[in-house]
């Protein structure tokens, strides 16, 4: 069974992964809030993330920039005056719809309209009669500019000055470039790597956590030497696939997206999109983008501080090139969920709900349960304390053993310790594996070395 986003959603709220945001006020649309479960993925994600590509990673460093930045940073790099997605209405319904994702959705796909001019969009939607999605008319109002820039005021008096929520993390490395480079002492080719916060008011947010206007990255910059950039971006966009695999997605659900030279952003000189097969169809859940010397040469000219690199072998300056790949913790958290939650069939028309995720990445690694909680609890509560030094565990004694075998089976938990009339006897507990429910016996004095050649 393969679940779809309506039934996600339920699985997600009952296990405490994802909630409505502000849900006793009725909500407020697109917001999304990540409960005892939810919360404990996203940092088990991000944590592999984070040894990936910077602690256990001899080329990279790491960052965590504000989110305000000096507003110039938007001048320099074009959003303020760029960042801006076609919006139309229908003039029915009044719901609002960008236009290249109205094409694209009518089409299946087929069309991208990514990089046509307004006039072009508006036509094909007239030409080919595309109707609104919401109430079925097909009328619309014409194109206009939409900046995705969610602005604020920074100050105390009636004169405040505008600022920014960032759209992107990475702008925050780029300022940072000369800083980092000075104290972490590092030579050409090295990364920054960032996770943090972004925000961008997106005229049609959904697709339940995919698409959110408050949204978290987790985005490295690699900086080259100029003519070894397409190397480099052969190797990230190689090392990002890996990571995921690695992360316990499926080959068949994830495949390249080559942007061809017409489709190639002004600064990038190449670029690849991970699809990941949402249950919509193929969408981005990475990009990999070789920037170019775009930014540090935008940030140069606009601030007038030198951010050339000087190459200490041969002493010649120049800006690095950048190789930029951006992955959306939200979007790999969904694709995660999607490929690892199922129902199996246990036989005699049984089943279980089952998360077959990464053992490194469930939100428990270990459920310790007594067997009858009048009999068992006290030593249980001992072999839990003794199990939280080491692992993220969890200590479960309402219902009979079965049915928290099932729950601990429905949220991925690697392994359930049960604690029994045994145990008391010979101090062993039952150790069950998830996936094949296998059991057996270990020493509570062996029991954290177990675990941790298991995990």
């Amino acid at each position: 069974m393969k679940y779809n986003l309506d039934q996600l959603n339920t699985y997600a709220k009952r296990y405490g992964f994802i909630y409505q945001g502000s849900e006793i006020y009725g909500g407020l649309a697109n917001t999304w809030d990540y409960g005892p479960l939810g919360v404990n993925l996203k940092n088990n994600i991000k944590s592999f993330w984070w040894k990936k590509f910077v602690s256990q990673n001899k080329l990279n460093v790491g960052i965590d920039s504000s989110i305000l930045l000096n507003p110039k940073t938007w001048e320099a790099t074009g959003h303020l005056s760029s960042f801006k997605d076609p919006l139309m209405d229908c003039k029915e319904c009044k719901t609002r719809y960008r236009a290249d994702e109205l094409i694209k959705r009518s089409t299946n796909s087929s069309v991208d309209a990514d990089g046509w001019d307004y006039k072009k969009m508006f036509d094909y939607i007239g030409e080919h009669k595309i109707k609104c999605p919401n109430c079925g008319a097909s009328n619309f109002t014409d194109i206009r500019e939409f900046n995705l820039m969610f602005k604020t005021q920074q100050g105390v008096t009636s004169d405040n000055n505008d600022v920014y929520l960032r759209p992107e993390t990475a702008q925050g490395i780029f300022l940072n470039f000369k800083n980092i480079l000075r104290t972490s002492r590092r030579k050409i080719p090295f990364g920054i790597g960032q996770i943090g916060k972004s925000f961008r008011n997106e005229i049609t947010p959904g697709n339940y956590v995919f698409r959110t206007r408050e949204f978290e990255q987790m985005e490295l910059e690699f900086f080259c030497k100029p003519g070894t950039e397409i190397d480099w971006f052969k190797f990230w966009k190689e090392f990002s696939y890996q990571f995921l695999l690695d992360c316990g997605l499926k080959e068949d659900s994830i495949k390249f997206y080559n942007h061809s030279k017409e489709k190639l952003a002004f600064y990038s000189n190449a670029t690849t999109d991970i699809l990941f097969a949402y249950p919509w169809g193929y969408d981005e859940l990475w990009g990999i983008s070789s920037r170019t010397d775009y930014d540090l040469k935008s940030h140069q000219e606009l601030s007038g501080e030198n951010l050339e690199y000087l190459d200490p072998q041969t002493n010649d300056t120049y800006l690095p090139y950048v190789i930029e790949p951006s992955l959306g913790i939200e979007r790999l958290f969904l694709a995660i969920l999607l490929n690892n939650l199922e129902e199996e069939e246990l036989g005699d028309n049984k089943t279980r709900t089952l998360l077959r995720i990464n053992k490194n990445l469930a939100p428990y690694q270990v459920n310790v349960l007594p067997l009858v909680k009048k009999y068992h609890n006290e030593l249980a509560e001992e072999v839990y304390d003794l199990l939280l030094k080491n692992f993220t565990a969890f200590y479960d004694e309402n219902g009979n053993i079965g049915r928290r075998y099932r729950r601990a089976d429905a949220i991925g938990t690697p392994y359930c310790i049960t604690i029994d009339n045994q145990t008391q006897e010979d101090e062993t507990v039952t150790v069950r594996d998830r996936d094949s429910m296998d059991q057996i016996r270990v020493k509570i004095s062996e029991l954290t070395d177990y675990l941790k050649k298991l995990l």
